[in-house]
């Protein structure tokens, strides 16, 4: 069985388009999600396509940006509903894991997404040692600055205040003021 999922970001669009498409391509039943990102994980119309989905059924979307946002959502989506014996197929971009071609493209493109992860690694990895050289700090700046922390302590230390007291001066969580006195 072809089953058709579809979506759109706002309340104001319109799923007719993608509706027809899917009912052309042959899907007998299509779910629909009105008003959702294709970011956000929980879709109740993907969820129940996907539970809907059988061994030898194909899930069918207009376009791949559809059913998720990056490359790396899709590929663990689309390599799930390998894994349960159904296939899939992006009818604009003409991808159909139940075919030897459409399965080489669905390759290629998992193969890209883990070389962009592996760049996007060394970059960092390479920027950070750079900044390090260079002797700049390294990661999220700190809440707290030095004269903020002496102070803080030199009221907790004097009874003047409480942890949650100096905190909430200070417009920081008490969890992150205890881990900063800590990091003398």
């Amino acid at each position: 069985m072809k089953i058709g999922y579809a979506r759109v970001s706002t309340d104001e669009q319109n799923l007719d388009l993608q509706r027809a498409a899917l009912e052309a391509a042959g899907c007998e039943r299509v779910f629909e999600d009105r008003g959702i990102s294709g970011a956000e994980s929980a879709r109740p119309g993907l969820a129940a396509a996907l539970g809907a989905l059988g061994p030898g059924d194909v899930l069918a979307v207009w376009k791949l940006d559809r059913l998720g946002r990056s490359l790396g959502q899709l590929i663990v989506m689309i390599d799930g509903i390998g894994k349960a014996g159904a296939g899939f197929q992006s009818l604009s971009e003409s991808i159909d894991t139940t075919t030897a071609g459409g399965r080489l493209i669905f390759h290629v493109m998992g193969a890209l997404a883990e070389f962009e992860r592996s760049l996007i690694g060394e970059r960092t990895r390479a920027g950070m040692q750079a900044a390090k050289r260079r002797r700049k700090s390294v990661g999220r700046p700190r809440k707290l600055s030095p004269h903020q922390l002496a102070h803080a302590r030199a009221l907790i230390e004097a009874g003047e205040e409480t942890r949650a007291g100096v905190a909430e001066l200070f417009g920081v969580d008490v969890a992150t003021l205890r881990r900063a006195i800590g990091k003398r």
